[in-house]
């Protein structure tokens, strides 16, 4: 304004300003709402701010701390991979990421992103204890499902056992274990332990595909035409 008083200069000077204050306090009741843990209300004032403020990091970062909060992931994801690219060496965002990925059962998406954090900081400690986790269950799930293209299925059902070993705390992945194993079951004619363990898979999920047709198999083996 001191370079250039013109009114025009002045309105738009004096509404940015009014919007920076009112963005202020939307920033204020929304680290509020967070802290208060009314996650809800967080995300619709950070909406708002982050429809004028595009590029902050942090804003999105607390954006997807909310999203975790509330049970949807997916939008968690897209605000921290936003985050990521905006702030440099953002190792935390590409841990967090990483995370998320593992505990909805991807763990080749999850292994790509810990990798990223690791080429900022060799060191990251959570970083590397994920990834020695997450590369070893990915090692047991690959060499699994090798030995079930190869028909070796005693051989796939010790791995898939391993595998729930190696994760015991991330229930999807103990799920995918019994719905392989029920798999490999039902092609080596073992149709009463096939039945029991698809049976165990659909009761978690009901409309799994693969445990419905394997199932089907194994009935088809015991005669059991109607079921």
């Amino acid at each position: 304004l001191k370079s250039n008083p013109s009114n025009n200069e002045e309105k738009e000077a004096q509404t940015q300003l009014t919007k920076s204050d009112e963005l202020q306090r939307l920033h204020s009741q929304a680290l509020s709402a967070y802290q208060q843990e009314d996650y809800e209300a967080a995300i619709s004032l950070l909406d708002e701010i982050l429809a004028v403020c595009v590029w902050d990091a942090e804003l999105r970062e607390l954006r997807a701390e909310c999203y975790i909060k509330e049970g949807e992931p997916s939008k968690a994801i897209s605000d921290l991979k936003a985050a990521a690219k905006l702030k440099n060496d953002n190792t935390e965002a590409f841990y967090k990421i990483s995370r998320i990925y593992y505990q909805l059962g991807d763990h080749e998406l999850s292994l790509s992103e810990v990798r990223e954090c690791l080429k900022l900081d060799q060191d990251h400690k959570q970083c590397f204890t994920l990834y020695k986790q997450v590369k070893k269950l990915n090692k047991q799930i690959e060499s699994a499902e090798e030995f079930i293209r190869e028909g070796r299925y005693e051989d796939a059902i010790s791995k898939y056992e391993t595998v729930m070993k190696t994760e015991p705390e991330v229930p999807i992945y103990s799920t995918r274990a019994k719905e392989r194993i029920c798999h490999c079951l039902s092609k080596n004619q073992q149709a009463t332990e096939a039945i029991k363990l698809c049976t165990e898979v659909l009761q978690l999920e009901p409309t799994n595909v693969n445990a419905l047709k394997d199932r089907a198999e194994a009935y088809l083996l015991e005669d059991m035409y109607e079921e």
